[in-house]
């Protein structure tokens, strides 16, 4: 008799999951439940539709019909999985329609995701307030623009906060931003390489309010304005950006184990404490490699790892997942930011001892046209020297340089080791000292 897969959720952990599973096993019945109408795109370009960098948000649907044809697998969307019996090994969903069903499992894969945490803000039940989740979320921002907003507000200054009100300025509306911890990218960056990201914002037309909680939204039935600190901001939307929460309720209620990130519990397999139970993606919880805690960075790098390794898992297979950086990049008009690693607060928390260095170069010879400035900044344990976090602001190449990073802290390179590394030059490319070879050297004068 086939292996019989589910898998709940169809968006980059499920997919990918799905996709690892067909390749281990060729004969094994996978099927594929999602709540959602849309299956199989990108949460991450939905900001980019918004600003109109891409043309549709259909164009962020990665995997089309015909991929799950050619994968031979069953795709059931706008079905809702209501109860798991871990002892029959079988789950209740249900349609649309209203139809129930029971489906029976050899193995479970849990990829629900999360869900966009809105505080308990006075007035957020107005009209023209909004998260931003799903294809149907940045549909509805997109129409309240096409239908005449001027103005527009952001609670929260972390990645998709910011990514988000560059899109709404884009559309031509007055944007402000409130944060209430005392910088931008609180999670991503240190105080003062925020800064920095902070007066670009500035310097483009944002207006950035840190260090203030939001007050109230305020209008009748539509949101008018908002109060912050007592002072008084119009906005026709608001987008509540203030981040995510791990989809749990499904699982905890069939008796599968949370961690201390509140995310679902799960070993190098991805197993849940349930067996034949696999978690992966923004819902599941990962190991941190440099503080070896658990962390939950919700990445859609991360998701795709965890799919590919709990799909080959379920279907009989055997590889680990070996943790996580929580490296990140975005691009915030034409200034490109990367983090990898811990942040000096996060590494302080974890109760290391660091010194840092720190160097603003250039992306190319000085002398050729186009040159742009870079800012990088290395992290080092004191007692071991080994590398243990980056934050890269550049206009250009923060991409591979945090990958590279990401390499050394991996394979625990020391900063003498970055300092000695062999790198290449050429005017149109680079400059003939790597920027981070040069931030490898402060740091090692500080050692000294």
């Amino acid at each position: 008799m086939p292996r019989r897969i589910v898998i709940v959720g169809a968006h980059a952990a499920g997919v990918d999951a799905a996709s690892a599973a067909r390749k281990t096993d060729r004969s094994a019945e996978i099927t594929l439940i999602s709540r959602e109408k849309h299956v199989g795109y990108s949460r991450c370009g939905l900001p980019f539709v918004i600003g109109g960098h891409i043309a549709s948000f259909d164009d962020l649907i990665v995997f089309s019909p015909s991929f799950y044809k050619m994968m031979k697998l069953t795709l059931k969307t706008e079905t809702t999985v209501t109860n798991i019996n871990p002892t029959d090994k079988t789950i209740e969903a249900t349609n649309k329609a209203g139809a129930t069903e029971t489906i029976s499992y050899d193995s479970l894969i849990l990829t629900v995701g999360a869900y966009s945490f809105i505080p308990p803000i006075k007035g957020r039940e107005k009209q023209g307030v909004y998260s931003l989740r799903s294809i149907e979320d940045g549909q509805q921002i997109d129409k309240a623009i096409r239908d005449g907003a001027k103005n527009a507000a952001v609670i929260g200054a972390g990645l998709i906060g910011l990514e988000m009100a560059i899109a709404l300025k884009e559309r031509g509306l007055n944007t402000a931003v409130v944060e209430l911890l005392p910088q931008v990218l609180p999670v991503m960056l240190d105080t003062d390489m925020a800064r920095l990201v902070h007066k670009m914002l500035v310097e483009k037309g944002l207006r950035i309010i840190v260090g203030k909680g939001l007050d109230e939204i305020l209008g009748t039935e539509k949101v008018t304005s908002i109060s912050v600190a007592g002072e008084q901001l119009p906005a026709d939307i608001v987008v509540v950006a203030t981040g995510v929460r791990a989809t749990t309720e499904l699982a905890t209620k069939a008796g599968i184990a949370t961690g201390e990130t509140h995310a679902i519990k799960t070993n190098a397999r991805m197993e849940t404490n349930v067996e034949s139970i696999y978690a992966a993606g923004d819902c599941a919880e990962s190991i941190n490699i440099v503080t070896k805690k658990p962390a939950c960075p919700q990445l859609g790098t991360v998701a795709v790892r965890h799919g590919k390794v709990a799909g080959i898992n379920a279907a009989g297979g055997y590889t680990l997942f070996t943790g996580v950086l929580g490296s990140a990049v975005t691009q915030l008009f034409d200034t490109q930011i990367g983090v990898t690693g811990l942040t000096e607060f996060l590494a302080k928390r974890a109760g290391m001892a660091t010194v840092t260095g720190t160097i603003t170069s250039k992306t190319r010879a000085d002398y050729y046209p186009g040159a742009k400035h870079i800012k990088v900044k290395i992290v080092v344990e004191k007692e071991s020297q080994r590398i243990i976090g980056a934050q890269i602001i550049g206009g250009e190449e923060a991409t591979q340089r945090i990958n590279a990073l990401s390499f050394g802290i991996q394979k625990q390179m020391t900063i003498r080791e970055l300092a000695k590394t062999d790198t290449a030059y050429a005017p149109p490319l680079c400059e003939t000292w790597e920027p981070m070879v040069l931030a490898a050297e402060m740091a090692l004068m500080k050692l000294r």
